[in-house]
């Protein structure tokens, strides 16, 4: 398991205009009003909602699985940012401040109680942090995440209970709360500009991946790599404002598909010539993830239905999508550590004589399927006894379960790898850069 910190090592309004196009005289009548003051349907647009859920399903499948091909068929971070902007651009119709006041109040809770388990957690396998002369700042960012928070990259042992990085493992999806707060402190600077100078605003970030992401110029440090992801995930920001505003649907449906689909291949010829230490991983090609995502989105966007309830078969799901997206920090929050706290639960297995004896190479030769089937209910756990503090963040009552109607639903911004055990355990592709 590795990182890209250190050499070794996945939301949304109704948009509702006339069929011309927000700004465009309907026949006979007044023009209409400015994109982002045009009125919006009340509710939840289901078919966001769901796109946010499958993002969340796909970033564990491939925490677990490490599958490199994953990163190309959905990505799920720039889905996930491109629905926060479009949240964003809707609630920055009030003012700036106040926005981002509750956005912020709204999030730091669940990391304040994830940083409250996590560092005993690791004060009690060992670490005792180096004490340099910022190391009360930094650690700060276990309070609010602007920076890189402390921890140890080695801690335990190989042969022990955990793999030696499971610390890393399980703070690494704080890089995503960091680039959401840079993000929220800088959306209403970049809806002024997107305003102002909408296609220059979201190729912006492309530009700006092209320098620092492929080597040209070079960042040192967490502050690179901030600066980094907010050039390859900014775009996909940027995008969000332009569905929420109308942008995107005035632009004819064959110019964007074509636009997106030479953007996609030019982000697939520079990943063939760009491989990284996983291949064909996006993850470790910033340009590639950067105008692949980007395109990708734009697509799903494009076609994007106003579903104010799943349809058909989809209907099925309906709970699950509710409770994924009323909980979607909670569950990027833990799901590594939770990934990581499969293999010791499962190794017991290896204590069952029989399984022993006799099922030790089936077991050993799926486990990594056996690992995703019980994540599953671990998340639940820790949505029952934690998930509730989204609830008081969003000054709502505590819910355990919260599978009600998404009509009654406020919109919301983020939801926006004993026995003969040790020797046999499979290891989780949990990797902090593994989005």
């Amino acid at each position: 398991m590795t990182t890209h910190r250190a050499p070794s090592g996945d939301t949304r309004p109704l948009h509702v205009v006339p069929d011309l196009g927000p700004g465009r005289p309907a026949p006979g009548g007044p023009a209409t009003t400015p994109a982002w003051a045009a009125p919006k349907k009340p509710g939840r647009d289901r078919y966001l909602d769901l796109l946010r859920s499958l993002a969340l399903v796909r970033v564990v499948i491939y925490h677990i699985f490490g599958w490199a091909w994953l990163t190309i068929l959905f990505p799920s971070m720039g889905v996930m940012f491109a629905l926060a902007g479009s949240l964003m651009a809707r609630s920055l119709n009030r003012p700036a401040w106040s926005v981002i006041r509750g956005r912020i109040r709204r999030l730091l809770p669940p990391v304040w109680l994830f940083g409250a388990a996590m560092l005993p957690l690791m004060f009690y396998a060992g670490w005792q942090p180096t004490r340099t002369g910022t190391w009360l700042i930094e650690f700060g960012n276990y309070l609010f995440p602007v920076g890189a928070p402390p921890l140890p990259w080695h801690l335990g042992d190989k042969a022990g209970l955990l793999e030696d990085t499971w610390a890393v493992n399980a703070v690494g999806p704080l890089w995503y709360i960091r680039a959401y707060l840079w993000f929220v402190i800088a959306s209403p600077l970049l809806l002024w500009a997107f305003r102002k100078v909408p296609w220059a605003t979201l190729c912006a970030p492309l530009a700006l991946t092209a320098v620092i992401g492929t080597g040209l110029v070079k960042i040192p440090g967490e502050t690179g790599n901030a600066v980094q992801d907010f050039a390859i995930y900014g775009s996909c920001w940027v995008l969000g404002f332009a569905h929420q505003e109308g942008v995107l649907q005035r632009v004819p449906r064959y110019l964007a598909i074509s636009a997106s689909s030479l953007l996609m291949a030019f982000g697939l010829w520079w990943a063939s010539g760009h491989l990284g230490p996983d291949g064909w991983d996006l993850n470790d090609i910033p340009l590639a993830q950067a105008t692949w995502s980007l395109g990708f989105v734009v697509i799903l966007l494009q076609y994007s239905p106003s579903w104010q309830e799943l349809p058909g078969r989809l209907a099925k799901f309906d709970k699950l999508v509710t409770l994924s997206n009323n909980r979607a920090v909670t569950i990027y929050l833990w799901h590594n550590m939770l990934i990581t706290a499969t293999v010791p639960i499962l190794d017991q297995l290896w204590k069952i004589p029989y399984v022993d004896q006799h099922l030790s190479d089936a077991l050993e030769t799926t486990y990594m399927v056996w690992m995703f089937l019980l994540v599953w209910p671990l998340i639940g756990l820790v949505i029952l006894t934690t998930g509730w503090v989204e609830d008081l963040a969003a000054k709502r009552s505590p819910r355990l379960w919260p599978v009600g109607s998404p009509l009654l639903e406020r919109s919301r911004e983020l939801g926006e790898g004993a026995g003969k055990a040790p020797a046999k355990r499979a290891r989780a592709n949990t990797g902090s850069h593994r989005r």
